[in-house]
């Protein structure tokens, strides 16, 4: 690593697999005067691993990063070189260092990225599920209805999308996702690079049968819509006409219909269904 002047280097680090680390981001964190990291601890025990002994680290994470970022200034213009690393992965990614990012810019300090694993990509390459146009959501909303209101968003596009989620609310949030985005296809990419590396595929619609007893850290990937075309908004009508004649509240028909008719999301089913029975009570 030589640079004339000092430099923040954005440095991937393996998701799992040592191997994984670039030769380039090895040379970097051995010789950088100090490395951010989300937890100190992990970036000492993964560069011991390495065989990386002697460095200088400071915590960087989510909540201290916009505290640090004068102090990561001022290093800098000391004349040090200072390498930024995330618990696994590329950082920026979901993870801290965009405002630090951003700040060196304004500054006239220069920025490299150091590429390797991304959580992202990496499951995009093996799921099997359209790659592009993807759309990262990041982490999820720790609440159901912000879950819900971030796939509303989203729900319109003819994209791929991707984000990360906590193992235990994984269920709820397919759940969440299959009612704001319908019928689609998904897959769940755990210990991506470990040797427990496993994907895990479903449909939307079959959300309860994914286990609770899922192990580690989860990226999932939900395929593009299918075709609307499949049933046209009259064919549609009929539908909902057939299973409303056989009971159940708007939610339940909702459900059934969607089981039956491609391209449509139980939410755009409910809110037909409930904009006839107001017309319907109107009258």
């Amino acid at each position: 690593m030589s640079s004339i002047s000092p430099k923040l280097w954005v440095v991937a680090t393996p998701l799992g697999n040592p191997g994984d680390l670039s030769a380039r981001g090895r040379e970097i964190l051995s010789t950088a005067d100090l490395i951010l990291a989300e937890d100190t601890r992990r970036a000492g025990l993964l560069l011991q691993r390495l065989g990386i002994a002697g460095r200088r680290y400071m915590s960087f994470y989510e909540h201290n990063e916009a505290g640090r970022v004068a102090q990561v200034l001022e290093t800098l213009a000391s004349g040090a070189d200072v390498a930024l690393i995330s618990d696994a992965g590329t950082p920026l990614i979901a993870d801290p260092g965009y405002l630090l990012v951003r700040a060196c810019r304004e500054a006239g300090v220069s920025v490299a990225p150091v590429p390797g694993p991304c959580a992202v990509t990496t499951a995009l390459m093996a799921c099997g599920l359209p790659p592009y146009p993807y759309f990262f959501l990041g982490f999820m909303p720790r609440k159901p209805g912000d879950v819900r209101r971030t796939f509303e968003k989203v729900a319109g596009q003819d994209t791929t999308l991707v984000f990360f989620e906590r193992k235990d609310r994984v269920p709820k949030t397919l759940e969440l996702a299959y009612a704001a985005l319908g019928s689609r296809e998904f897959c769940l990419a755990r210990e991506l690079t470990k040797v427990h590396e496993e994907f895990i595929f479903g449909r939307l619609e079959h959300w309860s049968a994914v286990s609770v007893d899922l192990k580690g850290e989860i990226t999932v990937v939900v395929g593009p819509p299918e075709s609307r075309a499949t049933t046209d908004a009259e064919a549609l009508a009929a539908l909902i006409e057939a299973e409303s004649a056989q009971g159940g509240s708007a939610k339940e028909i909702a459900r059934r219909v969607k089981d039956r008719a491609m391209g449509w999301s139980v939410k755009d089913i409910y809110e037909r269904i409930q904009s006839a029975r107001d017309l319907d009570h109107a009258e």
